[in-house]
């Protein structure tokens, strides 16, 4: 059966790759991205049903009229995978400048915030439907360097597992290490041991099934992609 799937940050990496992944298995495919370059890319590359808007996450009434639209047109989602995400560029903690911390705050915790706080009261007026937030092993353990990055993929990890037990029966929140993946994300973090991890399309051809398999059962499991 065809779903209806929206995606954030779905111009690159992980989500440029479910994105493709998703079409290509008959589903509706909703999502959006920073860059207007890249957004209409999407939208040469996936044209209607699918949809693709240029939305900068951390700005709330910038995803409340996007996601009015989205619900207008295509009703609440099926799948909410909540992807967009920011890495700090790797350093002790007491360096990493002020301003890009509250960067990925803002952009890793804030705007999923936002993208929940958009498209869940539909999901939940309707009782069913699957909210996935890209967390990272970052978010379970640590390494030196990406303090920044662990701080927010750990809050991911709470702010979902609280979620989870706020939906109504026939919903599920989860949230979601997708592995080690060779991402720009990746390089920029650890440049000299990317390369040897998964390309994004090799993982989204195991990650797309995964993510569709989701469902009540999975309520509030921190889960990785197996």
């Amino acid at each position: 059966m065809s779903k209806t799937i929206v995606i954030t940050g779905a111009t690159r990496g992980l989500g440029r790759a479910l994105v493709a992944a998703f079409v290509a298995g008959g589903h509706t495919v909703v999502g959006c991205g920073r860059s207007d370059g890249h957004v209409r890319a999407l939208r040469t590359d996936y044209p209607g049903p699918h949809s693709f808007t240029q939305v900068d996450v951390t700005d709330a009434n910038a995803v409340l009229d996007w996601s009015a639209a989205v619900l207008e047109r295509y009703g609440p989602p099926d799948l909410l995978v909540n992807n967009a995400a920011l890495m700090n560029t790797p350093a002790p903690l007491w360096e990493v400048p002020p301003d890009e911390f509250r960067a990925l705050l803002a952009v890793n915790i804030e705007g999923v915030f936002n993208v929940v706080r958009a498209f869940v009261p539909a999901m939940a007026g309707r009782q069913s439907g699957v909210v996935v937030n890209l967390s990272s092993g970052w978010g379970r353990s640590t390494s030196p360097e990406v303090a920044p990055y662990c701080a927010t993929k750990y809050a991911i990890e709470g702010l979902t597992l609280a979620l989870a037990q706020e939906l109504p029966k026939g919903m599920a929140a989860v949230p979601l290490n997708p592995g080690v993946i060779d991402t720009d994300m990746l390089r920029h973090a650890w440049a000299s041991g990317a390369a040897s991890y998964p390309k994004p399309d090799a993982w989204a051809k195991r990650a797309a099934p995964f993510l569709l398999n989701l469902g009540p059962k999975d309520n509030g499991r921190s889960l990785s992609v197996s």
